[in-house]
């Protein structure tokens, strides 16, 4: 499904790794129904829904006999791909946000362009390999995936911090306020394309 007038849509996308199926409503107040099999991550997509104010459905099973990895990545993809479709032709947003989060010890800094050209900068160094039994470098995986499939240039850099918890999080929280920005309608130019090139399809 896709709206114009509420900008939602939904995702459903099945390997023989996973089976996943997404739903966002990007005009919402961040409530969010989210079950994936990975505790750690759950609490992560929580915050990335809660703060980037994105309705966020989220159903996921994977091969986690084997590990986390096909379940994150795959359920960034989806994600991504749902943002992608509920934005449309990304005609009257914002587009550009940048913003430095802080929590307790530790800052990170996120900025993003909803450009139509995917890239990933990653700044963000754990000083161990697991939070909890959650593996650190699965966070970096999610990100590149829901950068590649929303068509978004994304920087994250941790500027300093000593809890992984926190550094993981500070993360989630930060690109969270920053797509919030980024997609929310500018009312100087509700309906033009942000882009002297007319198009924001990369």
């Amino acid at each position: 499904m896709t709206s114009v007038n509420t900008r939602t849509a939904k995702i459903e996308r099945s390997t023989k790794e996973t089976s996943i199926a997404v739903s966002v409503n990007l005009d919402g107040t961040g409530a969010f129904d989210i079950s994936t099999g990975v505790g750690f991550f759950d609490h992560m997509l929580e915050q990335l829904s809660r703060h980037s104010l994105i309705d966020m459905d989220i159903k996921a099973k994977g091969d986690l006999h084997i590990d986390d990895h096909h379940t994150v990545e795959d359920t960034g993809i989806a994600i991504g791909q749902a943002i992608a479709k509920a934005l449309g032709d990304r005609r009257g947003i914002t587009r550009y946000a940048s913003l430095d989060l802080a929590m307790d010890e530790t800052l990170t800094r996120a900025a993003l362009d909803i450009s139509g050209r995917p890239f990933l900068v990653w700044q963000v160094e754990f000083s161990a390999a697991k939070i909890g039994t959650f593996d650190t470098e699965l966070v970096r995986e999610f990100f590149q995936a829901l950068a590649q499939n929303t068509g978004m240039t994304l920087h994250v850099s941790n500027l300093y911090g000593a809890n992984n918890h926190h550094i993981a999080e500070t993360c989630f929280k930060a690109v969270a306020r920053t797509l919030r920005h980024a997609i929310e309608t500018d009312p100087r130019q509700k309906d033009a394309i942000p882009s002297t090139k007319g198009t924001l399809k990369g």
